[in-house]
């Protein structure tokens, strides 16, 4: 039996490209169905599943506002309890985006950053940009973004 270390380049791109296309596309869903969405995880398991991981919201601050940066925290830390269990994992987060461009030409709008790793090494991440209209929710292109890993860090 192979290790994950000897999964072949393409076949990592392609199981990061199916989790972080999943996280990316349940962000979306939530967003639309939701008005917005906590920080998530998705991972596919060594027998192709893939599963969703969450974790319970703290309280919100005095400002009723969440910490979703705590959140995040959280999340990363499952999906680094479980590595050993998954092939790759994604996970999603609401953010904001100062410096790109608003439909009004403004700088600053909100977007979904995801970011995906294979326990073979690849990493791969994006954001998608997003406004609120009078029509609902219009998501602008994926866009490329960086990522180091964080848990199948070496």
């Amino acid at each position: 039996m192979s290790t994950d270390r000897e999964v072949p380049e393409e076949t990592q791109q392609a199981q990061l490209r199916e989790v972080l296309g999943t996280a990316l596309g349940l962000a979306q869903e939530h967003l639309e169905q939701n008005g917005g969405f906590l920080p998530f995880g998705v991972t596919l398991d060594h027998e192709g599943e893939l599963r969703l991981v969450m974790v319970t919201p703290p309280e919100p601050g005095d400002d009723g506002e969440l910490d979703a940066e705590s959140m995040m925290a959280d999340v990363l830390g499952l999906l680094r309890q479980g590595r050993d269990g998954y092939q790759a994992v994604a996970f999603a987060s609401d953010v904001y985006l100062p410096e790109h461009p608003s439909s009004t030409g403004s700088l600053g709008t909100d977007g979904i950053h995801g970011a995906a790793e294979h326990s073979g090494g690849a990493v791969m991440a994006a954001v998608v940009p997003y406004e609120l209209t009078v029509e609902g929710y219009a998501f602008g292109p994926l866009e490329a973004d960086g990522h180091e890993a964080s848990v199948f860090a070496p």
